[in-house]
């Protein structure tokens, strides 16, 4: 076949998977605000939650056929809604209706009210957000029920990012519906304090997606792409619908700064690599611009919240051009304004090798030592993990080779594992010729 009998087909091709893969996109972006608008008007989860599949199913065969709707979201709450009738019309449908119905009237936060009718003109997928992260919910049914309903994954993804089997993710999915049902959770945003706790609470579980992907807490994987895409999505849609919300900034800002690192932390073998050996050019340097500019900009007109102030001290790691050229003072004094606003035994932890980097091993470990007593650290492998790094700053290798093993067999991560053996490993002949110049 001539290259000019080719031609249109080559260049038809692309364009197709393109539009194909711009309504994919596009669809993923609609679903939680489609969702939203049904569980506001009809008060169901799991009937709204199939009727928009449904919805996006027509969608995706639909669209490419007869083309785009002028109003995409429209169209599917339309499409959405008729299929949630349909299902209403049945014997076993009427049932859960007159079951929802006197629900609704037991419980007013979540009756249609006069706005109803008009849903497709309201993005609700912020209110969706706050609903699967309502405080009945373990922060484990949080962040599972926020993947699926504003995220989009599947329950099969799901299970596998979290190394569960897919019929236990059902489960803790179908059971925090059902708790969110019996708590009669209402579909709405509440006014002053109680909607920033709201909010807060939606923003904590976007940080725990974030970091169950950037560090994973076990597996033979290190990182979870999967996870830390899904989140940084999540805190840019969040973002777009708050965007004067200096927090919400600061939590975006600090996923981008802490995500630009990932190229970098793990060699050819998928082995850790930590912050002060990876190699600086491997960083993204879009992601860093983008995050020093969202924090630059949130911290010159924004009331300084704990997300702030730990994106702060991402952008001076990632401003520096080595190891060496970090501003370890300006990280220190960063920590102490976020243990005044928000203290906890992780950041005190993070303090502590702060205060080690500027005043020496020893106030780092004494502050190590201190935490050691706190029941939710006193178990937790980074603890002893930092402590043994401490240990070697100040010459200890018997005692950081002891606290790098005990850390070790702590952590259920692989590759954590694997590489604090090695440095348990690499830290031998220093203990043995300490012994023997001892001996002498």
């Amino acid at each position: 076949m001539s290259a000019s009998a080719q031609g249109p087909e080559s260049h038809r091709e692309p364009a197709v998977a393109r539009e194909d893969a711009v309504s994919e996109d596009l669809l993923r972006r609609l679903a939680p605000q489609v969702l939203g608008a049904l569980i506001r008007r009809y008060g169901v989860f799991d009937a709204a939650e199939d009727a928009v599949q449904e919805a996006l199913i027509a969608a995706s065969v639909q669209w490419p056929r007869q083309g785009r709707p002028d109003d995409p979201r429209g169209w599917l709450i339309t499409v959405a809604s008729r299929r949630l009738t349909d299902q209403f019309r049945g014997e076993t449908a009427r049932q859960r209706r007159e079951a929802t119905a006197a629900a609704l009237a037991q419980d007013q936060q979540i009756s249609p009210g006069p706005d109803a009718d008009r849903c497709a003109d309201q993005d609700d997928t912020l209110v969706l957000l706050v609903l699967c992260c309502h405080p009945v919910l373990s922060p484990s049914s949080q962040v599972a029920l926020t993947l699926r309903a504003v995220g989009g994954l599947s329950t099969a993804q799901i299970a596998r990012a979290f190394l569960v089997p897919e019929a236990t993710m059902a489960q803790r999915i179908s059971r925090a519906k059902q708790r969110i049902r019996e708590a009669g959770a209402g579909f709405h945003l509440s006014s002053g304090s109680e909607r920033q706790r709201q909010l807060n609470a939606a923003l904590h579980v976007l940080y725990l997606i974030f970091n169950e992907g950037y560090t994973a807490t076990s597996g033979p994987a290190l990182q979870r792409s999967e996870l830390t895409g899904e989140a940084i999505r999540l805190a840019r849609m969040v973002r777009r619908l708050l965007p004067e919300d200096g927090e919400v900034a600061g939590l975006l800002a600090l996923m981008l700064l802490t995500d630009a690192r990932r190229p970098a932390r793990t060699g050819a073998d998928g082995a850790l690599v930590p912050l002060a050996e990876q190699d600086r050019g491997k960083w993204d340097p879009d992601a860093i611009g983008e995050g020093i500019r969202l924090i630059t900009d949130s911290l010159a007109r924004s009331p300084i919240g704990p997300y702030q102030l730990q994106a702060a001290i991402a952008a001076v790691h990632a401003e520096a051009t080595s190891a060496e050229d970090t501003d370890w003072p300006q990280i220190l004094a960063l920590y102490q304004l976020l243990e005044n606003r928000s203290s906890g035994p992780v950041v005190t932890l993070n303090h502590a090798v702060a205060v080690a980097m500027v005043h020496g091993p020893g106030p780092g470990l004494a502050m190590v030592d201190a935490l050691a007593a706190d029941p939710r650290m006193s178990d937790h492998h980074r603890l002893h993990a930092v402590r043994a790094h401490l240990l070697e700053m100040a010459g200890d290798a018997a005692g950081a080779r002891s606290s790098y093993q005990t850390a070790a067999r702590r952590t259920t991560s692989l590759p954590e594992q694997q590489y604090l053996e090695a440095r348990a490993a690499r830290l031998l002949p220093a203990e043995k010729s300490a012994r023997g110049s001892s001996a002498i």
